[in-house]
């Protein structure tokens, strides 16, 4: 895996991303994966990990596999149906087959790897290295406006995790220049705060506006008193190494890949 620090041209190639944050904290493995590395074909290409996408079953789950190699974890990745909600599951134990509906996981378990699937959306990757508990969260705007964020800080809590001692970073996600909203998108947000309106810059169409989903996740994360930053890489525009669901749909495709972010303890 590469490291958000290392030189731009190897880190392309690379089949997954670290940040210096989380590679700082002792017994914490993790890594943003892209769509590179896997075996799929043609849209999917390569290491698509979507069990929901229409590729070939064998293919998903052996690319599965090959990123919970690449981490170094000979159990599979524990990841969620999600549902775009502001819940949280706790596991002791790996989930195998079973995929409940939430949006973030936590854990406290050595050996058992966590992981989101986005193709826009924000995946959130936790850890309180000195506690031992890790969280993995994915944010769409509507996980994000709903707690999804605050609610997997207080289920790492609940595990023994000290909010000062947590760091969160926001992985691949669509950027503000690609993410066109209408007016009832902006409505909600400036009506549940006036100061959402920082989050908008406006389209050239009437009444639409551009969201900038990163900067409003990395914001909420720091209001809660949390170290958080963001890889700043967008999904749509970095179509070389990101799947994305709005690429996909500007291009009238038939289906699209996801790729995953995972993050265990190694202890």
């Amino acid at each position: 895996m590469s490291n958000s620090t290392e030189d731009p041209d190897r880190r392309d190639e690379a089949p997954a991303i670290r940040h210096e944050m989380l590679d700082a904290l002792h017994g914490i493995r993790h890594g943003f994966f892209t769509r590179r590395g896997g075996v799929s074909d043609g849209i999917y290409a390569s290491l698509n990990v979507g069990a929901g996408s229409d590729d070939d079953p064998a293919a998903v789950a052996e690319n599965r596999r090959r990123a919970a190699e690449m981490l170094g974890s000979a159990t599979s990745i524990s990841t969620t149906f999600q549902v775009h909600s502001p819940d949280v599951v706790t596991l002791t134990e790996p989930l195998g087959d079973e995929r409940p509906k939430c949006d973030a996981l936590v854990t406290a378990t050595s050996g058992l790897p966590i992981g989101i699937l986005t193709a826009d959306c924000g995946p959130v990757l936790f850890a309180d290295g000195e506690a031992g508990v890790i969280g993995a969260a994915h944010a769409g705007w509507r996980g994000a406006f709903s707690g999804v964020l605050e609610n997997t800080v207080h289920a790492m809590e609940a595990l023994g995790a000290n909010k000062q001692d947590i760091v969160a970073v926001l992985g691949p996600s669509i950027s503000q220049t690609a993410y066109e909203v209408g007016p009832e998108f902006v409505e909600r947000f400036v009506m549940a705060s006036d100061s959402n309106h920082q989050w908008f810059r406006p389209s050239s169409k009437v009444g639409h506006a551009y969201f900038d989903l990163g900067g409003y996740i990395v914001h909420r994360l720091t209001t809660l008193g949390i170290k958080a930053r963001s890889l700043g890489l967008c999904t749509y525009e970095d179509e070389k190494r990101f799947f994305s669901y709005r690429r996909t749909t500007h291009r009238k495709e038939r289906d699209y890949g996801r790729q995953i972010s995972v993050i265990m303890l190694a202890r």
